[in-house]
């Protein structure tokens, strides 16, 4: 895959653009109430650093490498104006369904997560069948989080295929599961093509999972990938249909999703990047959020009335600047 280098700050700048907040959830999502970010203000724009606490240092670099990419290099020239999005339903019970989906605007398609541990098929298939029931003409897909293993995945698709879904998003783990399981999901003849996510973003060589032929599309996110350009090169080099999704981003992490999304050649599916919908408070007076079921391409400003209010606690702030300067440091950033 070609690698693309962008300007490289300092620690010490980095640490001076960097604002700490813990954002409220709308509903428990990832098992977080609280989604905490960390932004940059750089002097190409603002952009987000943001892996989820249990990742290491050396899973979380990449993410910083997008955000050194957006706030200090920008974002590559764009080939479409408005990105159409999915509305997203956490593993909630069938219960909470029309109020989240309330959340969203024109929501044409939706990805509804399932294999939530601590909860049962039946849960999932009640959840997606209350999707279905308030939104009989929308495009749905399932998104497992390879939370299943192969025999839950059969038996679990087996279950949600008359709801006629788009796709199944990281169903089981690793590549060799994901293609055992899609053989099976083709012999079976049950209609539902794989995504691959986690072992697209969490793979040593993401091209692997198009070379294996595991699947039939990819999940791509700008932050786990490196940044805007990469994830470019990746999807050129799989071969393979691609969907933009976020990484429960603010506003400003978002716009990096958009940016990918708006300099693919093709794309041909709606992008899972309406998730500030989820948080209960952002980041930006002007939420990135969709209206009719699109975003349109526009920049993002941090409000630093926001970013006072939603600062994150003194102690939470410095386990963030101090991931940010070992993650600085992995990528030759030097000191000062």
């Amino acid at each position: 895959m070609k690698t693309t280098s962008a300007p490289g700050p300092s620690v010490a700048e980095l640490v001076a653009a960097a604002h700490v907040v813990s954002l409220p959830m709308r509903v428990r999502f990832r098992g977080v109430t609280h989604r905490e970010v960390l932004l940059l203000d750089g002097p190409a724009g603002w952009s987000e650093f943001s892996p989820f606490p249990e990742y290491d240092d050396h899973e979380s670099a990449p993410w910083l490498r997008c955000a050194i990419e957006a706030g200090w290099q920008g974002f590559p020239a764009p080939v479409r104006t408005t990105v159409p999005v999915n509305a997203t339903v956490p593993a909630v019970s069938a219960a909470q369904v029309e109020s989240v989906l309330s959340t969203f605007d024109a929501a044409h398609t939706v990805k509804i997560k399932v294999a939530e541990k601590g909860q049962t098929l039946h849960d999932d298939v009640a959840r997606v069948a209350e999707v279905r029931r308030l939104l009989p003409g929308a495009a749905l897909r399932v998104d497992a989080n390879a939370g299943w293993t192969h025999e839950q995945a059969l038996a679990g698709l087996e279950a949600l295929a008359g709801f006629e879904l788009q796709y199944a998003e990281q169903p089981v783990a690793g590549i060799e599961g994901l293609g055992r399981l899609r053989a099976e999901v083709i012999r079976r003849g049950l209609g539902i093509r794989i995504a691959a996510d986690e072992s697209v973003r969490k793979e040593s060589d993401p091209l692997a999972v198009a070379r294996a032929g595991a699947a039939d599309l990819i999940i791509v996110k700008a932050q786990p990938l490196g940044g805007i350009r990469r994830a470019l090169d990746l999807v050129a080099e799989a071969g393979l249909p691609a969907v933009v999704s976020s990484a429960l981003d603010s506003s400003v992490g978002i716009r990096a999703g958009v940016a990918l999304a708006a300099a693919l050649p093709e794309l041909p599916h709606a992008c899972g990047l309406g998730t500030v919908s989820l948080l209960e408070a952002d980041v930006s007076v002007e939420r990135y959020e969709a209206r009719d079921g699109v975003l349109d391409l526009r920049d993002v400003q941090a409000d630093p009335d926001l970013l006072r209010r939603h600062a994150a606690p003194a102690d939470r702030r410095q386990w963030w600047i101090d991931r940010l300067r070992r993650c600085a440091r992995l990528l030759g950033a030097e000191p000062s």
